[in-house]
């Protein structure tokens, strides 16, 4: 892994992109903006809901980033039967696993759960719902302030599966959410948050293939570990191309409707 120096210090940018979701018209006009960045890591959920699971799949791989199994990722590839998944969920697995070709369902069958570490990075793990359990959804401070003070867990834990861009700080003792705030516009957007040394954090990037916050736009996130920052990003894409995706494959017009209203 490759970083910069500053300082003296080799310091690190680690793009952090999570429940792409067979979304390709989202993950393509990220990755056209992105920044500057020495690891990309994903955070789970390649495939599920929309509809390009292969050419998703056969993005990430080129790019050759540490990525985190997802529920969707486990359930597509077969791992795990879908009686846990909602109706549309459950349909949207199956048209995926049988649309998905060999070599991608391996592949995704390969993938590690979380958390993950990397050399070179102290103080840093990667998850897909949370350190206690990969399907587990952190969803309010109560939740997250276990994982937060779990023993034998770091002070900076990234994570997915509930995509809603922000996440969650214990600092003095209290747990709250990362709030943001950003302008409403049409095109892309980008916030960067300080992250205090004497605190830890769940910071989700957000989702980039089904954003359920409110905002259509797709999200993903930079890490800088020095001095401590994360920029959180929204950016446009061809929505209607992706629903029309969806509607040319048969899956549900749930999936599509709501693309457009990021929920």
């Amino acid at each position: 892994m490759s970083g910069r120096c500053r300082g003296g210090t080799l310091t690190v940018r680690i793009l952090l992109v999570s429940d792409v979701h067979a979304n390709l018209e989202a993950l393509e006009a990220c990755l056209a903006v992105i920044p500057e960045h020495d690891l990309l890591v994903n955070l789970g959920d390649v495939v599920g809901y929309n509809a390009s699971p292969n050419e998703v799949c056969e993005r990430l791989q080129a790019m050759k980033g540490l990525i985190v199994r997802g529920n969707h990722d486990r359930a597509c590839s077969g791992l795990t039967d879908l009686n846990e998944f909602n109706p549309i969920a459950a349909l949207s697995a199956y048209w995926t696993r049988n649309t998905l070709s060999p070599d991608n369902l391996e592949w995704l069958r390969e993938l590690r759960p979380g958390p993950l570490r990397r050399d070179g990075l102290p103080g840093v793990e990667f998850v897909h719902g949370s350190p206690r359990d990969e399907d587990e959804y952190l969803l309010n401070p109560s939740a997250a302030e276990i994982s937060l003070r779990l023993p034998n867990h770091l002070g900076r834990i990234f994570f997915g599966h509930t995509h809603v861009q922000g996440g969650f700080v214990l600092e003095n003792g209290k747990t709250r959410p990362v709030a943001l705030r950003f302008e409403r516009s049409t095109g892309v957007a980008k916030l960067k948050v300080p992250l205090g040394s004497g605190a830890r954090y769940l910071i989700n990037p957000g989702s980039v293939g089904q954003p359920r916050d409110g905002d259509w736009r797709a999200a993903f996130a930079l890490y800088d570990d020095s001095p401590g920052s994360v920029t959180f990003y929204r950016v446009p894409y061809e929505l209607q191309q992706a629903q029309e995706r969806i509607y040319a494959a048969g899956l549900p017009e749930r999936l599509a409707v709501r693309l457009g209203h990021g929920r």
